[in-house]
């Protein structure tokens, strides 16, 4: 299969602050009445969403394969993996992005702050931008997989049709560092194959007080390439199939979920498996680097602290180097605390479920 190619996106002139006049190649002026959609790219409404529960709307996305999937589906996102991803499309977990920390919510305020910035894009481009209160489906029975939920079309613009509203914390605006990331293209070349649109414009606030627009125009070659990955995808879907895990966090995540619990004194024979044997041969073989690369690793960090001695703080022309000492701090010995007052283990004691733990044994 070949690998996706997303290199597409067009910036505009970024808008440093607030005050800053914007210069774009975007000419205000230049409006067109909306022309007659062509039936065979007019995607299909597969449902209004106006009025849609919020779980209502879950499930209709786990029908297909939605914009914000297709990054995922195509193994290109950077937080969710193709194995999380197809777990919530078979049912078997939910997405709980906004539940992992108390107080961070990058969902909510992306929902909260999307309506600002939709306002200062049409602002600064004057464009007009209306909302798509339904979640689209691709018109080709062949697609009917692929679906999409647009956050504005953009009315009256003869160069752009699709608006995409983002927002980027500190960590999220180092993936924004050198114009659109990957995933989103993904997302937006997404967007175009399912609505037969030929351009759409990206907005995206940074850290909450820098903007800056992008044009993404139709590639023809990247969404097939697209197209084929999430088709593949659904395939997974369909036969209820888990995919190959990749080296991500997601991934861990999601074979913890599909595997929680084993079968007491199991055990399988892959002694005969090929396969099997060379990803295990693989894994003595990267064990064995990295033990050796952290010896030199730690060798080299100790011939340094030979150097940096008692000073707290050591520079050298790419970087430096702190090793300061850390505040004293009071803990609980909780042994002892068991061991003079074992009635407490019983009044405060908490059961903490077991995890599986891998490790590996050689002959």
């Amino acid at each position: 299969m070949e690998t996706i190619a997303l290199n597409t996106s067009t910036p505009l002139r970024p808008v440093k602050r607030a005050t800053t006049t914007v210069k774009t190649p975007i000419d205000a002026k230049r409006k067109v009445e909306d022309k007659p959609a062509n039936q065979a790219n007019t995607p299909k409404r597969l449902i209004n969403t106006k009025d849609l529960s919020h779980d209502k709307w879950l499930e209709v996305r786990r029908q297909g394969i939605g914009s914000s999937d297709a990054a995922a589906a195509c193994g290109i996102h950077p937080y969710l993996s193709m194995l999380e991803l197809w777990l919530i499309k078979t049912g078997r977990m939910t997405s709980d992005i906004d539940e992992s920390i108390d107080g961070y919510s990058p969902l909510y305020w992306g929902n909260t702050l999307e309506p600002i910035v939709a306002k200062y894009y049409q602002e600064k481009t004057g464009n007009k931008v209306r909302r798509v209160n339904a979640i689209l489906q691709h018109r080709d029975p062949d697609k009917d997989f692929m679906l999409a939920n647009l956050d504005y079309a953009i009315s009256g613009s003869d160069e752009v049709q699709i608006l995409e509203c983002k927002t980027a914390g500190e960590h999220g605006t180092k993936l924004w560092r050198d114009g659109v990331p990957l995933y989103v293209t993904c997302q937006v070349q997404h967007q175009l194959a399912v609505t037969g649109k030929q351009a759409a414009h990206i907005c995206v606030l940074l850290c909450g007080h820098e903007a800056k627009i992008y044009k993404v125009e139709r590639d023809e070659r990247l969404i097939a390439s697209i197209t084929q990955h999430e088709r593949l995808f659904w395939q997974y879907v369909e036969t209820d199939t888990p995919p190959t895990p990749d080296h991500s966090e997601s991934a861990a995540k999601a074979l913890k979920l599909l595997y929680p619990t084993p079968k007491p004194s199991s055990k399988v024979d892959l002694r005969e498996d090929k396969g099997a044997n060379k990803l295990f041969d693989k894994l003595l073989g990267y064990r064995a680097s990295m033990e050796d690369l952290e010896q030199q690793h730690d060798q080299v960090k100790h011939q340094l602290q030979t150097l940096i001695q008692n000073n707290e703080v050591a520079v050298f022309k790419q970087g430096a180097i702190s090793w300061k000492r850390s505040k004293d701090s009071i803990g609980l010995d909780s042994k002892a605390v068991m061991k003079a007052h074992p009635e407490l283990l019983e009044q405060f004691s908490k059961t903490k479920q077991g995890s599986r733990r891998f490790v590996v044994l050689t002959n």
